[in-house]
């Protein structure tokens, strides 16, 4: 039981994306999204410098050194969840999670290539690099049915689902960037708890400023609204990022990337409980098509990876000189 336990967190975690996507895609229609990630990124700043400071209050002194990845980390998680969250309250969940999941290996890539390697670079084989174009096909393939007409929600028109469609890569990319800034961090031996606790605060900052200028919570009916808020946003985005270390920690690197690769079927298979949203043949093949071809890409790397290290362990040692 014990081996299936990160395993199973992992998958804890996917399904609660699932359960916020669909969630908040409907709490959108009336409530305004910059309220959400105040309450979400405002919880999160606070439980996890509580953590810090029970558990490892050096790190900030850490983290002070590390201001440059500290404010990159923020510049880009702060241009990653306002964009997505737009997303979701014009197009499928289902949608949004898939072109917003597939951007990530495909921004690692491109930025590579330009040299603007944040974390260690990595070599790509050639069966590793064909997933990727079948990633970026199968992401062409869900623009074309949302494009079409063919998703499950019905849609504004072109101006409304074609800037959703386009934020996406813009969130997708911001936040493989700000995941490779935070990972800097931990191999610098700064704790994930640290990390996570200044992670949010541009958009703290942002949160209050929008919320500020638009007169209070906007959309928010009272206290007892605000309190399901919270707690859904408790629930949903803060505790989840907690669970998600403690399976990875427990998991196997390929195992868990499996898993969460399998993210947006969970979101389909959810929302078809939302009455907004109508089954379709072209999403689930287009959301198949990618997790298809990114498992594909994680195994062709773990593969890589696995007889990297088998030729390393095998390698002799040099012949020492005899002496005379």
């Amino acid at each position: 039981m014990a081996r299936l336990a990160g395993p199973a967190l992992v998958v804890l975690f996917s399904l609660s994306q699932a359960f916020r996507d669909v969630y908040f895609s409907d709490t959108f229609q009336g409530v305004d999204f910059f309220a959400v990630l105040l309450l979400a990124s405002g919880l999160s700043t606070v439980i996890f410098a509580v953590v810090t400071l029970l558990r490892v209050p050096g790190d900030f002194a850490r983290l002070a050194r590390e201001w440059r990845t500290v404010l990159g980390m923020n510049l880009t998680t702060a241009g990653a969840w306002p964009f997505y969250f737009y997303a979701l309250t014009h197009l499928e969940p289902s949608i949004v999670n898939t072109l917003h999941s597939g951007i990530a290996p495909l921004a690692v890539v491109v930025l590579g290539a330009f040299g603007l390697q944040i974390a260690k670079p990595r070599p790509i084989g050639r069966t590793e690099a064909l997933c990727y174009g079948g990633i970026a096909a199968s992401l062409a393939a869900l623009w074309w049915v949302v494009l079409s007409g063919r998703s499950g929600l019905a849609q504004g028109g072109l101006g409304t689902v074609l800037p959703a469609l386009a934020v996406l890569l813009i969130s997708g990319t911001s936040i493989t960037t700000s995941q490779l800034f935070s990972k800097r961090l931990n191999d610098r031996g700064i704790s994930s708890a640290a990390v996570t606790a200044v992670r949010y605060l541009f958009l703290v900052v942002m949160g209050v400023g929008v919320e500020a200028a638009r007169g209070g919570m906007h959309g928010v009916g009272g206290p007892g609204q605000l309190a399901v808020l919270a707690v859904a946003a408790t629930a949903l985005m803060v505790l989840p990022i907690y669970i998600l270390q403690l399976g990875i920690a427990r998991t196997a690197p390929l195992t868990a990337q499996v898993i969460r690769t399998l993210g947006p079927v969970f979101v389909f298979a959810l929302e078809q409980l939302d009455q907004r949203i109508a089954y379709s043949g072209p999403v689930l093949a287009g959301i198949v098509a990618y997790s298809l071809f990114a498992i594909g890409a994680n195994a062709a790397h773990g593969w890589r990876s696995d007889a990297r290290a088998g030729r390393v362990a095998v390698q002799p040692e040099p012949a020492r000189p005899r002496p005379s």
